[in-house]
């Protein structure tokens, strides 16, 4: 049974408007404000995902992929197994050891590539860190070696400000994992060589499926280079010394939900009636607006990006800076169960392993009256709390 929270008396009185959409969970993230069940109705359920109707609806996908993200048409898009992570593992292990790698982590998920390249594949390589809250200084890497790195820190909301610094004439493929920057933020192709992300980010997919986008230099590496590890079937991207092309046309590796893909096709089509990707970055750029402008008149609670120039407009981290909270992670806790408790912010504690505070999810599936809605939610969270410390104090 979920704590709960006493009231303290003399604490601060409820607001009276409640968001319409309490859930700004950072991954699985909110569906799109147009999803309906009903609207999947069309998905060949039942029926093998190599007959016709369901091959066309996964190179549907793909395509409308390539449409909203402005993927050139020479890159390869593919559908791949096991979300996000089984992307990036993919690509790591099928395209890394031909040169050194520089392994870029500014968060968890970064650093979890940093330790699949140490110690197991156990390739030579020059690892880069910052604390939660920074960035590495990617214009100090070496192009000429093989370079892996997040755009967006899902658990730090830092993310690079731009590719700028990623040079045309590099020697080394560059491998990003951009699951919570897709379709939020404007990524620079002609800088980006191997690019993964998933389903239930941004725009609010289910879950399982993995996007794997690889540029006419990463498909020259898999065709002229082979690990020395032995790689797993539902790694492998080659046979016989060739690009396996049909895992970019809708053959996948295993057998895909058709029910997610019909789900991903209504998010896809809903993203292009907002005006595509600019249109999806408009609508997160509000969001995290929305908040910035709150954070600017409430001296308790901050950016836990440093620089504004580096601050995630999709999983926005938070840090509360009042100097009474004695106990900061069980404070964050406390007040992201307050919120939950009263079904107006849902799963918005910090991850595990980022420092205390809170992450809302500012991506373009949510609507900027919600995030409206919930501030003075969270005000009264934090003044209820606070009281309930000093009471007990």
């Amino acid at each position: 049974m979920a704590t709960q929270h006493t009231v303290p008396a003399g604490a601060a009185q409820k607001p009276s408007v409640r968001p319409a959409n309490p859930r700004f969970s950072s991954g699985p993230c909110a569906k799109p404000p147009v999803f309906d069940l009903n609207k999947l109705s069309g998905a060949p359920l039942g029926r093998s995902h190599r007959a016709a109707p369901g091959k066309a609806k996964l190179q549907a996908a793909i395509e409308t992929t390539r449409d909203v993200l402005g993927v050139p048409a020479d890159y390869k898009i593919g559908i791949v197994p096991a979300s996000d992570t089984g992307a990036f593992e993919m690509a790591m292990w099928s395209l890394l050891g031909e040169r050194h790698v520089e392994m870029v982590a500014w968060e968890s998920f970064g650093a979890g590539w940093v330790t699949d390249v140490a110690k197991q594949l156990k390739i030579e390589h020059t690892a880069h860190t910052a604390d939660y809250g920074e960035i590495v200084d990617m214009a100090a890497l070496n192009y000429d070696h093989d370079v892996c790195f997040t755009w967006n820190g899902t658990t730090s909301g830092v993310r690079l400000p731009s590719g700028d610094v990623i040079p045309e004439d590099r020697k080394g493929l560059t491998l990003c994992d951009a699951t919570s920057a897709a379709f939020a933020m404007d990524l620079p192709w002609d800088k980006l060589d191997v690019t993964t992300f998933s389903w239930q980010k941004v725009l609010g997919g289910e879950a399982a499926h993995g996007m794997l986008i690889l540029s006419p230099r990463a498909v020259e590496r898999l065709e002229s280079y082979t690990p020395p590890w032995p790689l797993p079937k539902i790694f492998r991207l080659t046979k016989g010394g060739r690009l396996i092309d049909g895992i970019f046309t809708g053959a996948t590796i295993n057998t895909p939900s058709m029910l997610c893909v019909e789900d991903y096709l209504l998010a896809l089509d809903w993203a292009k009636s907002v005006g595509g990707l600019k249109g999806l970055i408009a609508r997160a750029d509000a969001n995290t607006a929305a908040i910035s402008a709150f954070a600017e008149t409430h001296d308790w609670i901050g950016f836990l990006a440093r620089d504004p120039a580096t601050r995630s407009n999709t999983s926005v981290c938070l840090k509360f800076t009042d100097d009474r909270i004695a106990d900061g992670a069980g404070f964050a806790k406390a007040v992201a169960a307050r919120l939950a408790e009263e079904d107006v912010a849902l799963d918005i504690g910090a991850y595990r392993d980022a420092p205390a505070g809170l992450r809302i999810w500012c991506g373009g599936t949510v609507e900027t009256a919600d995030i409206e809605a919930m501030l003075p939610w969270l005000s009264w969270a934090f003044e209820t709390e606070i009281a309930a410390q000093m009471a007990q104090a």
